[in-house]
């Protein structure tokens, strides 16, 4: 490899990339980031979180042979998990920061004059000492990526003044391309990071903000240690961050988990270093599965296996809540993110942000931004539409899925009011007998039949609308009245006493000429499965997953690495479906590559051979179905006896489950059997035939090794089940 990249360098970065990271497809837009960096044209890439952002700098850079790419990071925890990960696959990559030893840095510093390391990893303080600055100029850096540039902007939800020095960077190397990388920027943010990095004709690629494999519920905290618990349950044995605003609930909500035999650790600035140090280090290690934090954590965490994320609070921006519930499924896989929402919220971050705003005395522009933020996210938790739509389209982008199967709302988990229609009449009502001269607060308590001096000073008892909701709890009665402003049936002044207003939509639906939705506060939710969650587990042994998970644990300790940088879930989930018997058949499966097959491939392969001999399990279900090497086990003579008979006659699945009592899991993995040993003349009475076509379409471009990539391809509307059968019968 030279230097300067040939004709193609994308194609000779490709086999890079199956070599350390396993991987022999990318996600959208990852090429197009990479070949902005290998052409030396400056960029800016957004792509949410989990949608491998790193992968756009790290690779690249081992195409530039004795030549250094810097990457500028806000955290030590940050660059050190990354530089282990990256090291573990024999990646050339190191970091400078106050960690290091006095060895570790003379180390350090020799390899980089010796042009033997890919990527630094630094601070953005230490890349402004004056000195640091003429080192690397000397090794002729021509590269800066800048990890969470979202940081450099004063619009952005989590601005730091050292990120602001950056733009002194690009006068000192005025021939060096820059490039920053951010999971979450509006687009007043993605300029003003431009102009702030001095991107000159940048390559701007943004994203899909939508995270299907997420699952976003809302519910009203009401009993708050109840509902934590509750969570819990779904999630036991599972990694999960708790979000609370302030230091005191952290402590408070983490010591009631702790009384309760939960091994939950708190996290937030009031701590000491070195617990601090400890609770990310024992979450990393997955030593520790339970973090009860502020918005203090998470940045510096990489641990891609977060099956849920909590919020005790409501977030202070919707770009907030993004960056933080985004680190629940990080890996691909389905995760949980819920927020439990209180009135008092929206006052509790006002009062933080105004006492904030004057102590540091920031741009008068400032206040009035965040405070929009806080509306936007008060909307969100109040919403009565599908949650990802939200997200997505608070980001400028379109959402055009009808229902998400993936949020409360379209999951019909959130309870319809029949009587909305008149209970918003009465509010409306209300409103307007009080001459449109009071708040909330006040129209609640004339509605519940109050007789409290704030009603009966102003003679609001002799109301007709007096006590005509008294059946309901004032919190219920709020919340509908929140759900008439966020619908604009209601309006609201501003200031201190914000007083409510009708407006011509309230008069009609006083007149029933227009109706409305309203919704019941659930304090409960009745879960349902999210579209990721049918799919997630679909053909894979959780026994045996199970039992590699236990493996990368021990073996991540025995090294001091995160078990991330083992392998992560989606792939310890892909070697307990295929079950490969070789090191050949294991190679094939996403996420192992060379060095990783080398160091973990006869000790995974052990396990798996152990694990199916024990339990007569098939192997090598490189495509969902079993291969023809001889030493796959076959199906029993009984197994044959009892179900291809079904078969033959063309029963159908859930005829064959009745007639033998076994789950669908199981009679498919028989058919498939049955497919391979008979080859019948046709499966269309499994599988119609157009949807055989489609699959067989997608097959021939994306290939057959993997069954997710046809399953996205299709839209994720077919069955895996059915991708199964069509490709066993197709051979």
């Amino acid at each position: 490899m030279s230097a300067t990249p040939g004709p193609d360098p994308f194609a000779k970065l490709l086999p890079l990339i199956d070599q350390y990271w396993g991987f022999r497809a990318l996600r959208p837009m990852q090429e197009k980031a990479m070949r902005s960096v290998l052409e030396r044209r400056d960029s800016l890439i957004v792509l949410p979180t989990g949608g491998g952002k790193s992968l756009c700098f790290q690779a690249p850079a081992l195409m530039f042979e004795n030549e250094t790419t810097v990457v500028v990071s806000p955290l030590i925890a940050l660059m050190k998990d990354q530089v282990d990960a990256l090291r573990a696959v024999g990646y050339p990559a190191r970091f400078i920061n106050s960690s290091l030893t006095e060895t570790e840095r003379v180390e350090t510093f020799h390899e980089l004059k010796a042009g033997k390391v890919r990527l630094l990893y630094v601070s953005p303080e230490r890349l402004m000492v004056p000195v640091f600055q003429e080192f690397v100029r000397s090794l002729g850096v021509k590269t800066f990526a800048i990890d969470e540039a979202h940081c450099i902007s004063h619009w952005g939800h989590d601005f730091r003044p050292e990120y602001r020095m950056m733009s002194t960077i690009r006068q000192l190397f005025p021939e060096a391309t820059f490039h920053g990388y951010t999971a979450t920027a509006t687009e007043q943010v993605r300029e003003d990071i431009a102009a702030q990095l001095g991107l000159r004709n940048p390559e701007l690629l943004v994203g899909n903000f939508d995270r299907p494999n997420l699952c976003y519920r809302v519910l009203p905290r009401q009993q708050m240690p109840d509902q934590v618990i509750e969570i819990l349950k779904r999630h036991k044995g599972e990694a999960g961050i708790i979000y609370c605003i302030r230091r005191k609930d952290v402590d408070e909500l983490a010591l009631q988990l702790q009384t309760l035999g939960l091994k939950a650790m708190p996290y937030h600035a009031g701590l000491s270093t070195e617990q601090r140090q400890a609770a990310q280090e024992a979450f990393r290690s997955e030593k520790c599965d339970l973090i009860v934090a502020t918005v203090a954590f998470g940045m510096g965490i990489d641990r891609s296996n977060v099956r849920f994320v909590l919020h005790a609070g409501m977030p202070k921006s919707v770009e907030h809540y993004q960056q933080e519930a985004g680190r629940a499924g990080r890996d691909g896989l389905e995760a949980e993110c819920v927020l439990l929402f209180g009135l008092q919220d929206r006052m509790t971050w006002e009062y933080i942000l105004k006492k904030s705003a004057e102590e540091a005395g920031v741009a008068d522009d400032f206040l009035p931004n965040a405070l929009l933020h806080l509306d936007e996210m008060t909307h969100y938790c109040r919403a009565g539409s599908c949650r990802h739509r939200i997200l997505v389209e608070h980001f400028g982008q379109e959402y055009t899925t009808p229902n998400c199967r993936a949020c409360d709302l379209c999951l019909d988990e959130i309870d319809i009011e029949p009587e909305g229609q008149t209970i918003a009449r009465k509010i409306l009502s209300c409103v307007a007998r009080v001459n449109e001269g009071f708040g909330i607060g006040q129209i609640v308590a004339i509605l519940v039949g109050d007789d409290s001096d704030k009603v009966t000073k102003y003679g609001h008892e002799k109301l007709k609308t007096y006590g005509l909701l008294r059946e309901h709890n004032p919190g219920q009665i709020r919340d509908w009245v929140n759900q008439l402003l966020d619908q604009a049936a209601l309006e609201r002044t501003d200031g201190d006493y914000p007083i409510l207003k009708l407006n011509p939509f309230s008069w009609q639906i006083m007149r029933d000429e227009k109706q409305i939705v309203l919704r019941k506060t659930l304090t409960r939710v009745r879960t349902k499965k999210s579209k990721t969650e049918e799919t997630s587990w679909e053909g894979i042994d959780r026994d045996l997953f199970e039992q590699l998970r236990e493996w990368r644990k021990t073996t991540a300790e025995a090294h001091s690495w995160p078990a991330f940088t083992v392998f992560g879930d989606n792939t310890l989930r892909e070697l307990a479906r295929v079950r490969p018997s070789n090191l050949k058949s294991m190679r094939q499966v996403q996420g192992v590559g060379d060095a990783k097959l080398q160091m973990y491939g006869e000790d995974v392969l052990q396990i798996i051979t152990g694990y199916c001999a024990e339990n007569s399990v098939t192997m090598d279900e490189l495509a969902g179905v079993a291969s023809h090497n001889p030493a796959v086990a076959r199906v029993s003579p009984s197994i044959i006896a009892e179900y291809y008979p079904h078969f033959r006659r063309g029963a159908a699945i859930e005829a064959v489950k009745q007639a033998t009592g076994r789950s669908t899991s199981t009679v498919v993995k028989y058919l498939l059997s049955y497919i391979r040993d008979e080859r019948p003349k046709s499966v269309d009475i499994w599988v119609p035939s157009d949807v055989q076509a489609m699959v067989f379409q997608s097959a021939k471009r994306l290939g057959t090794t993997l069954l997710r990539p046809i399953f996205e391809d299709l839209g994720e509307q077919v069955p895996y089940d059915a991708i199964r059968i069509a490709l066993a019968w197709k051979g």
